[in-house]
């Protein structure tokens, strides 16, 4: 069976990740968090042409505006971009700008676009065990720059691709780290991801050119600098404000005006920048979606969004140490049957939440009002179970949750009108309050985060939320993390076995193995495998079949499950449930099973989730991804052991048929 420890470090890294806001809130100078790229907003046509100059795009408009899909003249831009896919100009009221469009019918799981990101960099926590050139996991000793003994490398192949951009930088980071020591700072003090992108953007284009094709896609990236809050106080104007001090800061320079060596002749242009940075960031993150920093990068960022997207962007690392020399490799998946003409949409947040969270979160971030299917239904549709509850009756149909403007619901199949509306809204916002509560305790008091989802979750299935609802999914997903983060252990010397990159991050985020008898971790190890349960059936109620959380979620599940039993229950004797005068028993079976039966449930979670991780991940070569191989040889032993287990059964049952020898 698997060894566990892998499995617990990957949800260690995931512990300070937000369940229920999208990270792409701007609330700090660093953007590593932000997940995706800029919406284009609709833009009319200038003339009757039949196509558009994307390098210098028209000022003036028509009163009239030319309606429908106009190709765009590229000069040279986007070379990344696969003749398969085509930029194309949506015009008119409900035209998005550019987009990125199908020439040709796509399946699920193909990989629509395939690049590298122009500029990238490591988030400041993942600076010491991961390669920030290609960005995979330490292993053994790494090659650290003797420069700024900052940045660190697999290899002397991985620090020369990345000297490119380092070159500078290097620099840069020694300077900044003086200026701190000279502030009173004892600790090292790296400036965040966001600015260290910044300025590789800036010293980049410097170098190549402010006319050279690299540049002028940079360039071409949205900007809502003319949509920005006006008030200096606000929350976005501050961050602006910092982001802006701290990269003249980190380049060296004294003062604005000397953003002239760089290209930027006024505020303006810096303000701009800083703009297409915030709009169109990525998260660079894991094949098991953890992240580890933040990237640009101009071909994908064309791509619009959609609450109900027909694609994914992810980073699988299918080609291991072979092709390191290409990641990180950011590619689209599509999830849906894409037709020709159709336009490639992926989502920018987090779909899981409800459709007022998401609106608000895309008007601050991306200043625009999302009209997909999800956000705009038409009269008769289906009810979102990202905000329903189950009908009173129990017919087996869903409500629509009340709110405070409209408490009267009722069921969507046999029109049961729910009565105790009021205490399903004080469910729900004492579940809401819970959940901010426990993501700001996930990392100084785990336990204490532990116990509050623990306690709030029954109290929303009670209150007959679906496991798709929020907050009902976002607490159980922070649970399932935080149980599987913090799974106690049998080994007291598990400390020695760990590899010393997995203690150097255990050190980092000041984690603690908890050693208890065999009873104890049984039952937090089926605690865990119910709550991993709990949260992949609200995933699979609302993201499309082969989404990549989807499927990450089943191949936890399924390694949770081919874990083995401290203390199963299996090998104790067992008393039989009392029969009812019918002869039947009511007893349900109990979940997770223990023995031979949890061997099969593994293996055939961990094919469900191969089958999904094959589509989020892309198929083909790819083979779901990373994630997806591993989970494939993982149910490859599965099967095997299963085998040697059947024959074994079958060995006992021929020995008891045999006569006894005279």
């Amino acid at each position: 069976m698997s060894d566990f420890t892998a499995l617990k470090q990957q949800r260690k890294a995931k512990e300070t990740r937000s369940y229920a806001t999208a990270s792409q809130q701007r609330s700090s100078p660093s953007i590593s968090s932000a997940s995706r790229a800029a919406q284009d907003e609709p833009t009319d046509s200038t003339n009757d042409m039949e196509v558009i100059d994307i390098a210098n795009p028209p000022d003036d408009t028509l009163s009239t505006p030319i309606t429908g899909l106009i190709p765009l003249i590229v000069n040279g831009l986007y070379a990344s971009i696969p003749p398969t896919l085509d930029v194309r100009m949506s015009s008119g009221d409900s035209g998005k700008g550019r987009g990125l469009y199908s020439k040709y019918p796509r399946r699920p799981g193909d990989v629509l676009l395939s690049l590298k990101p122009h500029v990238a960099a490591l988030s400041n926590k993942n600076l010491e065990e991961h390669c920030s050139s290609c960005f995979a996991p330490k292993r053994g000793s790494s090659r650290r720059c003797t420069g700024c003994k900052v940045l660190c490398y697999c290899d002397a192949k991985c620090q020369s691709r990345d000297w490119t951009f380092h070159r500078q930088e290097c620099t840069a980071i020694q300077r900044w780290s003086s200026s701190s020591r000279r502030s009173g700072s004892d600790s090292l003090v790296i400036p965040a991801d966001a600015i260290r992108c910044l300025a590789r953007i800036v010293w980049r284009k410097q170098k190549l050119g402010h006319d050279s094709v690299w540049a002028r896609e940079i360039d071409a990236l949205q900007s809502h600098r003319t949509s920005l809050n006006k008030d200096p106080n606000s929350q976005e104007s501050q961050m602006y404000a910092q982001l802006a001090h701290a990269l003249v800061h980190f380049l060296g320079l004294n003062s604005p005006q000397e953003l002239e060596e760089y290209g930027m002749q006024s505020a303006a242009d810096l303000v701009d920048l800083i703009s297409r940075l915030t709009t169109n960031t990525f998260t660079v993150s894991t094949s098991a979606l953890e992240p580890l920093g933040a990237c640009v990068s101009p071909a994908v960022a064309l791509i619009n969004h959609s609450c109900d997207p027909n694609a994914v962007v992810v980073f699988p690392r299918a080609g291991g140490e072979s092709k390191k020399d290409e990641e990180p490799l950011m590619q689209v998946i599509a999830l849906k049957h894409i037709a020709p003409d159709e336009e490639i949409l992926t989502a920018y947040i987090d779909t899981t939440l409800p459709r007022e969270k998401r609106q608000k979160i895309l008007k601050e971030t991306y200043h625009f009002t999302c009209q997909c299917m999800l956000c705009a239904p038409p009269p008769v549709s289906p009810i979102d179970l990202r905000e329903a509850m189950w009908c009173p009756k129990k017919c087996g149909g869903v409500c629509p949750l009340p709110t405070e403007e409209n408490s009267l619901t009722r069921c969507s199949r046999c029109k049961a009108p729910v009565k105790d509306t009021d205490a399903v809204l004080d469910a729900i916002c004492i579940g809401q309050e819970a959940l901010n509560k426990a993501e700001a305790l996930q990392v100084s008091n785990p336990q204490k985060s532990i116990q509050l989802t623990t306690k709030l979750i029954p109290i929303l299935i009670s209150a007959g939320l679906v496991p798709g609802s929020h907050p009902l999914l976002a607490l159980s997903r922070l649970n399932s993390s935080l149980l599987i983060t913090h799974l106690p252990s049998t080994d007291p010397a598990l400390e020695e076995v760990l590899s010393p990159g997995v203690q150097a991050q255990a050190q980092l985020q000041d984690t603690t193995h908890t050693t208890v008898g065999r009873k104890e971790a049984q039952e937090a190890l089926d605690d865990a495998i119910r709550a991993a349960t709990r949260a992949s059936t609200g995933l699979s109620q609302i993201l499309l079949e082969g989404h990549p959380v989807r499927g990450i979620a089943l191949a936890e599940l399924g390694k949770l499950l081919s874990v083995d039993e401290p203390d199963p229950a299996h090998v104790e004797p067992q008393s039989s449930p009392s029969p009812t005068p019918l002869g039947l028993t009511m007893t349900p079976p109990a979940y997770p099973p223990s023995g031979p039966p949890r061997l099969k449930l593994a293996y055939e979670t961990l094919l469900r989730a191969r089958a999904e991780l094959v589509i989020g991940f892309g198929g083909g070569k790819n083979e779901g991804g990373e994630v997806g191989q591993s989970v494939r040889k993982l149910a490859v032993e599965l099967e095997k052991e299963m085998a040697v287990w059947k024959t074994g059964v079958k060995n006992v049952l021929e020995d008891r048929a045999k006569p006894a020898r005279s």
